[in-house]
């Protein structure tokens, strides 16, 4: 069977798309939970497939959701359940978190950097790693990491800083995650900051089911189509892919741990 998403429509059978992952050679997963349910649904998922491991978190944009619908006792109670849930064994990320002013006005941005600086505290707090979600934010998310003082590993989740920012954050020894978006023909600037990042600091992602790589653009992307992402990095960077491969594995299992 499948399951339905909240507008009913189908969607892809999740045990089918780690196979057809593993047939290209991506046999580990990181599954991101970004409100309480789906938090929970990801560490259920994560608890029974050893090749999947969690994030949970309350995704930058939902906290003023929750205030605005629920208030203020809501979102409290959201970050306890977020809490509760980081301790499970296969969570190895708090994350993704951070600051969105894409789609959060002025009106959101407090409750928005409140809820950040919670869950850079709880990462240090349960020992995870902070995945970060950084949109149209990069000065704010930067200040703030600084004045709450980084966990022992961050996670630039779907990097899109230019290269001044890439280096900061290398200094600093964080990781940079790059998307299908590097392969896209008008992105030079996002491959002039990858150039710049170090090779031990460089991750790749799908975030599924956006940011599709090129030549399936426009399409839903899955962990399937990653091969297309790394090949494109690895052309950039001047590497081979097996040995473009065998550094993201590294740096992965530095990143997140083994599993």
């Amino acid at each position: 069977m499948h399951d339905t998403d909240l507008h009913g429509d189908m969607l892809p059978d999740a045990d089918a798309i780690l196979a057809a992952a593993a047939d290209v050679g991506v046999t580990r997963v990181v599954q991101i939970g970004c409100d309480v349910e789906s938090a929970r649904k990801s560490v259920e998922f994560a608890a029974t497939r050893p090749s999947v491991i969690a994030g949970v978190a309350l995704h930058p944009n939902e906290p003023p959701r929750i205030v605005e619908r629920h208030g203020r006792q809501a979102l409290e109670q959201a970050w306890s359940a977020i809490a509760e849930l980081a301790g499970d064994p296969v969570v190895r990320a708090v994350g993704e978190t951070g600051l969105d002013y894409f789609r959060t006005g002025d009106e959101g941005r407090a409750v928005q950097q409140e809820s950040f600086r919670w869950h850079i505290r709880l990462a240090k707090q349960v020992d995870k790693t902070l995945v970060i979600h950084d949109r149209d934010s990069h000065d704010d998310v930067l200040r703030i990491l600084e004045e709450e003082g980084a966990p022992g590993r961050v996670v630039f989740h779907c990097f899109s800083g230019d290269a001044a920012m890439a280096r900061y954050c290398a200094e600093r020894g964080w990781y940079m995650s790059f998307a299908g978006v590097v392969t896209y023909k008008n992105n030079d600037s996002l491959r002039e900051a990858l150039r710049v990042v170090p090779d031990d600091l460089v991750l790749v992602e799908t975030d599924a089911p956006y940011l599709t790589p090129v030549p399936h653009r426009g399409k839903p992307n899955a962990s399937w189509l990653m091969p297309f992402t790394v090949r494109a990095i690895a052309v950039d960077r001047g590497m081979s892919e097996i040995d473009m491969c065998a550094q993201l594995t590294a740096n992965t299992l530095r990143a997140f741990g083994d599993w």
